[in-house]
């Protein structure tokens, strides 16, 4: 009996060793995501997808923005980015950081777009010459401002252009410190709830030069972790297949993760286009093999590109486009599913 308490104690520190070891060969991994309202995303983020689908430590990283993500993404820090926009993803390869998009959330239609307050003479997108306009600099809405300018043959700089985060834009037009912004979901959708009228909305951009929400990977680590990689794509589409499945209870997941109502979820979620699992390898989302350099986004990455080296935002075409869509993933996914 003397012999016990030694026995309990030295199989508790086998199991603590084991559990250690255990963790050590588990990999880390943060994935970092930004709130653009009600989209499938919320669903995968409120079930615990992640953490039940991909075999790793998951850490999940809230973003106000694209571009904050950018140096966290670079510095290795940061694993997974969802929710971001291609003119941040543009900026990013353009200096030669080295990531791909693995899968394409949603096409904004409705739930993004430019809003003016009425009664301040703005009530075309020629009428912007001399007025101010708040955007995300470097943001899909630097996009949007040069494409829906160019249209209307007005010249960029004639716009003086205000950077502020979505949430800032909110305080702002509250306080009538500004007349127009772009901006998306759920900023987008409360700015008209407070008198805004809605100009342009990104249902307005050609699906070769849109608006997209992806989600982006360095490109080296999920190379090298192409298991966990699959995974995560299989937790994204599974969010998707359940909104499709149950899209009641999916717009009270979408309400409550992205902090807005049921009625304002509902009308975010039909703002977008949303993009399943199996669409991702078709010719308008990613593609596939021979299609990826003529797949929309593809094309919509190129399109931004020579949009943001015209306006100053990028110095330099990426060298390489057809590199940084990346479909693989989402193609073993599916070969996955389909077993």
């Amino acid at each position: 009996m003397s012999r016990s308490p030694l026995r309990f104690a030295l199989s508790l520190i086998a199991a603590l060793i084991t559990l250690d070891v255990a963790q050590a060969r588990t990999p880390s991994v943060v994935i970092g995501y930004e709130n653009n309202g009600a989209d499938p995303y919320m669903v995968t983020q409120s079930l615990h997808l992640f953490q039940k689908m991909v075999p790793a430590q998951i850490t999940l990283k809230f973003f106000a923005s694209g571009p904050a993500a950018m140096s966290a993404l670079a510095s290795g820090s940061l694993q997974f980015m969802c929710g971001i926009g291609i003119p941040p993803f543009v900026s990013a390869i353009s200096q030669g950081l080295p990531l791909a998009i693995i899968f394409n959330q949603e096409r904004y239609t409705m739930a993004a777009g430019l809003v003016v307050r009425p009664g301040h003479g703005i009530k075309t997108i020629a009428d912007l010459k001399g007025h101010k306009i708040a955007i995300v600099e470097g943001s899909q809405s630097s996009f949007e401002l040069a494409t829906f300018l160019a249209e209307a043959h007005v010249p960029f700089r004639s716009v003086r252009q205000i950077n502020m985060s979505p949430p800032e834009m909110r305080v702002a037009w509250s306080t009538k410190s500004i007349n127009a912004a772009i901006v998306w979901d759920p900023v987008f959708d409360s700015l008209r709830g407070m008198g805004a009228k809605v100009i342009k909305t990104d249902a307005n951009l050609p699906r070769d030069a849109s608006s997209y929400n992806v989600c982006i990977a360095e490109t080296a680590w999920v190379r090298a972790h192409k298991a966990i990689a699959t995974d995560f794509i299989h937790a994204l589409a599974a969010g998707v297949s359940y909104t499709k499945r149950h899209p009641k209870k999916a717009l009270g997941l979408m309400a409550n993760t992205a902090g807005i109502t049921l009625p304002v979820a509902k009308s975010e979620l039909a703002g977008y286009e949303i993009f399943s699992g199996k669409d991702q390898t078709t010719d308008k989302v990613l593609g596939s093999g021979k299609s990826v350099p003529h797949s929309a986004t593809t094309l919509t990455l190129a399109n931004t590109a020579k949009v943001l080296l015209k306006i100053g935002r990028i110095s330099k075409m990426p060298k390489d486009i057809t590199a940084a869509v990346d479909p693989a993933f989402a193609e073993a996914a599916e070969k996955g599913a389909a077993k």
